[in-house]
Parts: structure tokens; C-alpha cells; sequence
């Protein structure tokens, strides 16, 4: 399970990459509109300007902004810099990968396995979506368009 650090700073992120492109938006603004308690989001954007992911500037015009285009930005990246490895278990994990104390056989461990595909299941959605698709608006139905006819 992904932790709430995750899910606010992916919430934060997709907001600036709907920001004009190069405008800072403060702290405080994320934190209002996106319901993300202010001192935890700092400690959030700082971490995620540390990776590269954002660039921030201090006084009047300050702020944070993405320091990528929105569409070089992956949620897995997001994911890791904040929560670390994604696999469910360290012995199905790529990056963090630490055998299992009590696993006999860790090749014909059936945990193991079903985890690995859990792990590249989510690695291939979270790797393939970027801030720029998230933040897209959705499309709006055509109200102009003739409603289906019922079957009789």
C-alpha cells in the first residue's frame, strides 16, 4: 500500500503540472486547495526538490514549481522518490531487493512469484503514467449529441 506522503505528493504535483508553465505556487496555496496539512507538504516538496522533480524560489514571486515538463514526470518516479521500492515484499523487489529470512527456496517460492507480477502489474501503470496525463482535464461528454434510442 502506498503511504499518504505518496498520495499528497503526487495531489501536489499533478496541481503544478496544471500551472501555467514556469509560474511558482506557494506552499500554502497547495496546501489549501489540495487539503494537505502545510508543514507535512513542505517537508514533501523539499524531498521532491532534493530528486530534481521540482526547483523552488524564495521572496515575493516564490514558490514551487516542476522543474520538468509535466509529461517527463512519472508517477513510478513520484512513487519511489517518496515511498522507495514498490514490491509488496524486499525479496520481489528490483531496487530494494533483500532475500527472505525464511524462505527455503526463494526460486520456487509461490509468494514470491504471485509478488513479482503484483510489483510489475503496478511498475507498468505507474511507470507509463506521467503528471502531464494526470493532470489533463477530462474529456467533457457532448451534450449536443442525440441521446441513444432505448431498445424496444
Amino acid at each position: 500500500m502506498l503511504t499518504q506522503k505518496a498520495k499528497y505528493g503526487l495531489k501536489a504535483l499533478v496541481m503544478l503540472a496544471q500551472q501555467d508553465t514556469g509560474e511558482f505556487t506557494l506552499v500554502a496555496e497547495i496546501a489549501q486547495r489540495q487539503k494537505i496539512p502545510r508543514k507535512y507538504l513542505e517537508l514533501i516538496l523539499l524531498e521532491l526538490r532534493k530528486q530534481g522533480i521540482l526547483h523552488s524560489q524564495r521572496g515575493k514571486n516564490g514558490g514551487f514549481r516542476l522543474a520538468r515538463p509535466p509529461a517527463e514526470v512519472t508517477f513510478g518516479q513520484v512513487i519511489r522518490v517518496l515511498d522507495g521500492p514498490i514490491a509488496p515484499f524486499p525479496c520481489a523487489s528490483l531496487t530494494g531487493y533483500r532475500k527472505c529470512e525464511d524462505c527455503a527456496d526463494e526460486q520456487v517460492c509461490a509468494v514470491r512469484k504471485a509478488m513479482r507480477q503484483v510489483r510489475d502489474a503496478m511498475a507498468e501503470i505507474i511507470d507509463s503514467t506521467t503528471l502531464a496525463d494526470a493532470a489533463a482535464p477530462a474529456l467533457v461528454r457532448d451534450v449536443t449529441a442525440e441521446p441513444a434510442q432505448a431498445a424496444v
